[in-house]
């Protein structure tokens, strides 16, 4: 397979669509250099995140997590734009400790043009960002806890709530003003929650009590992964476990799958960033009538959501996942063809077992991928440059 260009040796206006099943901040240095080679690239992204900002914003208004969706949106901002500072507010938080009262005065403060925070800051971003900050605080419960509050999520919160309980229309705004160098939409527009059924039979509802993190592991591996509407503390009847429920994957999502050029599912957190896109009733449905590679790049380091999971175990997950809405019959060829991994300098933990790969349908490349001094971190220029051998226009 013939190395991929250059960047400039084309237009990145005119470049592939490749289309990542992605989540938190795993595939931000990816997304940033991917953009040198195309503006085309579509982020399906999970609002199911049940932590910190997302945490308090979804209690509020019954909303799908914004957080991940704005991580993603700064990442493919256009820097030859979008001035730094613009940037640097859209990340901003409020302060973990502190009195409430005196945490909503900094809020308030901020929504006014004569904050010190806008310096320098041009009229044209300034005013939509504090219109729709101001959205927000209209809004706000008279019990929110403003603690480690996220400006950008309340931002997308408040332009949420404007437009009437509809996050494409605020984040097809914010897409304008930002430049954004691709698509970023969530996979569901609805409001649910993950939960996980693991070995040892206990159930857990919530995306944040998955992911291992914070030194709070799951008491066995995950067995099964699905969506619920029960948000995470509500108290089940006496011996009922949460019900799963359905969602469909929305039109536009599924439109750009059918579409793209490549699919991959990328590094992040395994069940929780990648697998939890798959969940979505019309999703393996999509992915396998897409006329495109499809690829999945493992981790390389420790994620603790994927235990000892070797790289083979993770390829059968995701193509049992798929397969639940694509059909059981459906061969690998049309879900999965090809794992990403650098055997050199990558540490898969569980190991890769590449006959287990194989015996599935699913081809392997090794390459030079990984930073050879820290194997926790995809070399990102590298990782786009292998990619996008992958992504040929149809």
């Amino acid at each position: 397979m013939p190395e991929y260009p250059p960047a400039t040796e084309f237009l990145p206006a005119l470049g592939p669509r490749v289309v990542f099943f992605t989540g938190g901040t795993a595939l931000r240095c990816l997304s940033r250099t991917i953009i040198k080679y195309t503006h085309n690239t579509v982020h399906l992204v999970t609002p199911f995140d049940s932590g910190g900002s997302s945490a308090a914003l979804r209690l509020a208004f019954d909303m799908p997590a914004v957080g991940d969706v704005r991580n993603r949106l700064l990442a493919l901002a256009d820097a030859a734009v979008v001035p730094q500072v613009v940037l640097d507010i859209c990340n901003g938080r409020l302060p973990v400790a502190g009195e409430r009262a005196t945490l909503l005065q900094k809020l308030y403060a901020l929504a006014s043009s004569k904050d010190p925070a806008w310096a320098g800051v041009p009229r044209v971003f300034g005013e939509v960002l504090r219109l729709h900050l101001r959205y927000f605080l209209e809004n706000m419960p008279d019990n929110f806890d403003p603690r480690e509050a996220s400006v950008g999520n309340l931002i997308l919160a408040g332009g949420y709530l404007h437009y009437r309980a509809q996050l494409g229309p605020v984040l097809s705004l914010m897409s304008r003003l930002l430049r954004v160098r691709g698509a970023v939409l969530p996979i569901v527009s609805d409001s649910l929650h993950l939960a996980a059924e693991l070995e040892d039979g206990s159930v857990v509802v919530g995306q944040h009590r998955i992911t291992g993190r914070g030194g709070v592991r799951l008491s066995a591996p995950v067995r099964r992964l699905f969506l619920t509407a029960q948000r995470p503390g509500d108290v089940p009847a006496a011996g009922d476990d949460p019900v799963p429920c359905t969602s469909c994957v929305t039109p536009l999502a599924a439109t750009y799958l059918r579409a793209a050029d490549c699919i991959c599912y990328p590094m992040g957190s395994f069940y929780t960033s990648v697998t939890a896109n798959l969940l979505p009733e019309g999703v393996g449905r999509a992915v396998a009538d897409a006329v495109c590679s499809k690829v999945y790049i493992p981790n390389s380091g420790l994620d603790p959501e994927q235990g000892t999971l070797s790289v083979a175990d993770r390829v059968r997950v995701l193509l049992e996942t798929l397969r639940r809405d694509a059909g059981e019959n459906v061969p690998a060829s049309r879900l999965l063809q090809t794992v990403l991994l650098d055997s050199v300098h990558g540490v898969y933990t569980g190991g890769i077992d590449a006959e287990g790969i194989k015996a599935q349908g699913v081809a392997i490349r090794d390459c030079p991928l990984v930073e050879a001094e820290d194997p926790r971190r995809h070399d990102a220029e590298l990782t786009a440059r292998a990619l996008l051998e992958y992504a040929h226009p149809q």
